[in-house]
Formats: structure tokens, C-alpha cells, sequence
């Protein structure tokens, strides 16, 4: 990385950052590790109904999720959080967490990684979005996708602990 990168403001213009398709969702970088200095990844996450995460853990980053719209449900470590916009939850690093988006609407995030590097994942296990919205037919398996994070995720220091958090254990209301 040379130094004009980590001197250089990074200004990303509405619909213009690299997008990708992964879990089922579109994931428009804002900021990348790489242009940060690998200091800060932030992505605008657009994910479907009923998405949820396995309970995992990550060893190198703290991340931080800012709901825009929608509502889900997060897990770290034993607490548990019913989300709606407007709300934010920080984790440091090494805190088991999942979530699940509840509701019948997709749940539009800010998502921040530090370090940044964590982002790369995503581009590794997805598919480049040819549009701004979620995969349909167009998207990777999620057979496919699954292995992949089972093969990618370890080396970007991700680890599967648990199960998602079931639909009937949602809260309600």
C-alpha cells in the first residue's frame, strides 16, 4: 500500500461503491480495508427477510451494525437485542454473535468492520452485483455459498460456534 492511500480521503458518491452479492444480500462497499490502510471496511447491507447468521466469533475484528430500516434480532455473547431502526450495537472482537432479520421487510444496514480486511471475505465468497438489489436466481447457490464460507472464513480468522438464532426464538412485538 503506498502512502498516498492512507493520505487520501476516500468520498464515495450514492450507488457508486463496489457491490456483491453474498448471503443472499447485496453488500455496497463504502469503504474498503485496502483504502483505509486497512483501519476501516463500512458497507451499506441490504438483506432479506429471514436472513440469519450462524453464532460465530471473529479474532481480528471489532464490528458495529447501524439499522436504517427494518427490524432484526442480535445475539452477543448472552444478550439479546430486538433491533429496530435507528438503533446501533458495537462488538469487540471475539464475542459470539448472530442475528436474524425479522419482520416481513428486507433490513437496510450500515455495517463497520476495524480493521477493515474483513470486507474482502464477502468478495470472495459472493458474486459481483450486476445490480443494486438482492440476488435472485442471479446469486450464488446457498448450498455453494455455505461451503465457501467453510473453507473461506477461517482465514480471515472466522469461526462458526453455533447455530442461527431459530425463527420461533424471535421476540415479538
Amino acid at each position: 500500500m503506498d502512502e498516498t492511500t492512507l493520505t487520501t480521503a476516500v468520498f464515495r458518491p450514492a450507488g457508486t461503491g463496489a457491490a456483491t452479492w453474498a448471503m443472499g444480500s447485496l453488500f455496497e462497499h463504502l469503504v474498503t480495508g485496502q483504502e483505509s490502510g486497512d483501519e476501516l471496511g463500512v458497507s451499506l447491507v441490504l438483506q432479506p427477510p429471514g436472513t440469519a447468521t450462524p453464532l460465530h466469533v471473529h479474532s481480528r475484528e471489532a464490528e458495529a451494525f447501524y439499522l436504517l430500516a427494518g427490524t432484526m434480532t442480535y445475539r452477543a455473547g448472552e444478550q439479546t437485542f430486538r433491533m429496530s431502526a435507528g438503533d446501533f450495537v458495537y462488538l469487540p472482537k471475539a464475542v459470539p454473535h448472530a442475528f436474524r432479520v425479522t419482520g416481513d421487510r428486507p433490513a437496510q444496514i450500515l455495517g463497520m468492520t476495524v480493521p477493515g480486511a474483513l470486507l474482502a471475505l464477502y468478495d470472495e465468497v459472493g458474486l459481483p452485483a450486476t445490480e443494486r438489489r438482492l440476488p435472485g436466481a442471479d446469486g450464488r447457490p446457498m448450498p455453494e455459498e455455505i461451503a465457501r464460507w467453510n473453507d473461506v472464513g477461517p482465514r480471515y480468522g472466522l469461526q462458526v460456534v453455533g447455530p442461527p438464532i431459530p425463527a420461533d426464538d424471535v421476540p415479538v412485538g
